[in-house]
Order: C-alpha cells, then sequence, then structure tokens
C-alpha cells in the first residue's frame, strides 16, 4: 500500500508556531541581534549569557515559528534571521514585527557583549591578512580575479553617481580601483585593516602619481565616525571577509550623503567551504536577497544589479544602492 504524503502545516498551526516564538522577551532580543548578523550558537550563548542547552531550545522555537533559520559555513552552523514570506498567513505579522525590533535598542548589557563578540571576529579577520598577506591572491584569484569584475563594477557606479565630489574604498586591496575612482571622483579616501596592504596601495598610488587618494589605517565600521561624508562607498570583493556584513553596510549607508551611491561587489552564496582557510572568508557568499534587505533597513534602495558567472563554480553579484 502507498503511503500517504504528509499533509502541509494548517494555517492555525503555523500562526500558533509563530506567535509562541515571538512571545518571549529573551527570543525577542536573539531575533534583534540576529538582525546585526548571522552567529552560531556558542556565540549567541555568549552574547545573551545563557547556557548552551538553553539557548539551543530558543533557537529551536525560533526555527519552528520561522522566524530564524540556519545554514553551514565552512564546520559551523550559524543562524540567521529568516526573511518573511509574503504568501504565508504570518508574513505581515513578521514583517511588522521585525520592523518593530530593527527601530528599538538593543539592550545595553547584550550590545556590549555583542560588541565583544564582534571585536573578536575582526580580530580573527585582521591576524590572517596579517599572517599570510600578498600569499593570499594567488587563492583568492581561484574565486575572483580583479580584472574579471572591475570594468562591471566600475560600469555600474558611473551610471549611479554623477561625477565629482568624494568616494571612500573600503578595503581596496592593491590599490587598482582606487586609481579608477581617482578619475571619477575629487577626493577619495582608502581604508584597510592591514598595514601590509596599504603598503602595496600605497606603491601603487606612487607609481601612478595621484595627489587626490589618501590611505588610512583602521577597521570598518569602527573608523565611520572619523571620515567624512561621501558622495559614493565602495565595497569590492570584501564584505564576505567582515565580520558583521549587516552592519557594515548600515554604517556605510550612513556615511553617504542624500542621493549618494554605495557599489558592492560580492560572491553570491556558495559551498566551496575551502575558502574559509585558504582565503580567510567569513561567509560563502550571500544570497541576493540578504544583501537588499540589509541595504533596505540601513535606508538604501536597489538600483542595478550584473551577475556575473566565474571559473570554478563561483558567481560574482554587482549591486548599486541609493540613499534617498
Amino acid at each position: 500500500m502507498t503511503a500517504l504524503a504528509p499533509s502541509p502545516p494548517d494555517v492555525t498551526d503555523r500562526l500558533a508556531a509563530f506567535l509562541k516564538a515571538a512571545g518571549d522577551p529573551l527570543r525577542l532580543q536573539v531575533l534583534q541581534v540576529l538582525g546585526q548578523n548571522s552567529f552560531g550558537v556558542l556565540e549567541l550563548c555568549e552574547i545573551m549569557a545563557m547556557k548552551q542547552s538553553g539557548m539551543s531550545h530558543h533557537l529551536k522555537v525560533l526555527t519552528n515559528g520561522g522566524l530564524v533559520e540556519k545554514r553551514r559555513e565552512g564546520n559551523s552552523i550559524f543562524y540567521r534571521r529568516r526573511l518573511p514570506q509574503p504568501n504565508n498567513a504570518e508574513g505581515a505579522l513578521h514583517g511588522a514585527l521585525l520592523e518593530k525590533l530593527d527601530n528599538g535598542a538593543l539592550d545595553i548589557q547584550v550590545a556590549g557583549r555583542l560588541e565583544q563578540v564582534q571585536s573578536q571576529r575582526a580580530e580573527q579577520s585582521r591576524a590572517f591578512f596579517a599572517r599570510h598577506g600578498e600569499a593570499g591572491d594567488d587563492k583568492q584569484e581561484l574565486i575572483a580575479d580583479y580584472s574579471q569584475y572591475a570594468e562591471q563594477a566600475l560600469e555600474l557606479l558611473v551610471r549611479a553617481c554623477p561625477q565629482g565630489g568624494s568616494a571612500l574604498e573600503i578595503g581596496p586591496g592593491d590599490g587598482r580601483f582606487l586609481q579608477e575612482l581617482s578619475q571619477r571622483f575629487d577626493t577619495v579616501t582608502g581604508l584597510d585593516n592591514a598595514e601590509a596592504m596599504l603598503a602595496r596601495a600605497r606603491q601603487q598610488l606612487q607609481a601612478a602619481a595621484l595627489n587626490n587618494v589618501q590611505l588610512l589605517c583602521g577597521e570598518w565600521p569602527a573608523s565611520a565616525a572619523t571620515l567624512p561624508a561621501a558622495n559614493a562607498v565602495v565595497l569590492n570583493m570584501v564584505l564576505h571577509h567582515l565580520p558583521a556584513p549587516a552592519s557594515a553596510i548600515r554604517a556605510a549607508a550612513a556615511q553617504l550623503q542624500a542621493g549618494g551611491t554605495l557599489l558592492i561587489t560580492d560572491l553570491c552564496r556558495h559551498d566551496q567551504h575551502w575558502a574559509h582557510e585558504a582565503c580567510g572568508d567569513f561567509w560563502l557568499g550571500f544570497d541576493e536577497a540578504d544583501l537588499v534587505d540589509w541595504a533596505g533597513r540601513a535606508g538604501l534602495e536597489l538600483q542595478e544589479s550584473q551577475f556575473l558567472a566565474l571559473r570554478n563554480g563561483f558567481q560574482v553579484q554587482v549591486r548599486t544602492f541609493r540613499k534617498s
């Protein structure tokens, strides 16, 4: 006798699971934290100051309620907020809940522990590039070489942003894109957390005799407060190295003047876990919807997108966002 397929959950069952997940103050705080970034169980335990067994229970309830989902990054499992599903009965409630949480302030102690976890991640990234420096370039080029995306990135930026004003590039690498920016903007700033990378960029700029580009050493977004507002902010193949991509985008949006443009070039979601160890990647690329969601919550509107197929099965997304 053929077994019958299980029937889909009833609308009332889904609503009950959603309301149960959303009906606990601690779980709402977890959702606030996950609005900043994706985190592993142990990181959430540290941020929320609770034992793993209790955190695992809360994450299971949030997952069953459709508010949280998990995905593998290398050898670790990370939890993130699930985007509202417009076709679900609870979709409108879900969207309203996240909006309310995003407009509220984090508990001050939770915020302090969150900052500590973010700082630990940033130190891991800084240590990787300090150790590997130029040696990482060969492995990085197995994923995406500069020449494969630079032309399209510049083309989208030219269409989105008028000539003149100021530009900020975060993580400029060896400085090749800074040279392109210097031809279009009056003043250009490159910010990197690795002095070795800045030294390489400085050599490139001196060889090109450019005098409208300054290089600064610092973390993003920690250094944002020390920098002036810009007409354009550029994140070329750097977001997947940053410990808190949502926070990085939010800080970039705040750095933009009204009408300014954010250019993001980064990997689409992939499953090639070797990139963690070989290239210092925190994230295995990003779903297209994630970037749009993070930018939208930061007050940015998607302008244009291009998707580029690269060798070894990787795909790059090039996107511009505008600050209204």
